[in-house]
């Protein structure tokens, strides 16, 4: 839609199209000429997606599982590695106080972070701050590419023991019967 310079959004369902369009001009700073509004079904999307790192005698996987939450006003997004190795739940939803979407994030491995998100470049970009992870890390970058063809590219960098390294990066696909595991 962005080549018609049209944007979807996903707001609360309780705001009306002129709430809608003076935050779109108010956040980005545009001029807003016409909303339309829909509600979506909850139904959902599954991806599942390889690790760059992955091989043929060690393959790693992760599925993602996003769908609304909290009567829309929210995205929830579960994900799980290798059948439940690993996993965790995130809820991303809009901050009226920041302006900005925010997610926290909770894993199987006992830690957790907040983070502050917003688009750029077609991109989604997360800085997270984590608390209580036993390997170091301290801040996490991430960046999800939304592709055309509804493939997404997750890459991140994490903040450990004081040093920026390179973190996973992940090639998801659309699998609509893949399922999150949590052991």
């Amino acid at each position: 839609l962005q080549q018609f310079n049209q944007y979807s959004f996903i707001v609360s369902k309780d705001s009306n199209a002129f709430e809608i369009k003076s935050a779109i001009e108010m956040i980005f700073k545009v001029k807003v000429s016409k909303v339309n509004t829909s509600i979506l079904s909850g139904k959902g999307k599954t991806f599942k997606g390889e690790f760059a790192t992955s091989t043929p005698e060690k393959p790693v996987f992760d599925i993602s599982r996003w769908e609304r939450a909290l009567n829309g006003n929210a995205i929830r997004i579960m994900h799980s590695v290798n059948n439940g190795e690993y996993g965790g739940e995130s809820i991303v939803m809009w901050d009226t106080k920041k302006e900005s979407l925010v997610s926290w994030y909770f894993t199987t491995a006992g830690f957790y972070s907040e983070a502050i998100l917003h688009f750029e470049d077609e991109k989604l970009i997360s800085v997270e701050d984590v608390t209580g992870n036993e390997n170091g890390i301290t801040k996490v970058k991430s960046e999800i590419n939304l592709l055309p063809n509804g493939q997404l590219v997750n890459s991140s960098m994490y903040l450990m023991n004081g040093n920026w390294v390179d973190g996973h990066k992940i090639h998801y696909k659309e699998v609509a019967d893949a399922q999150v595991v949590f052991k």
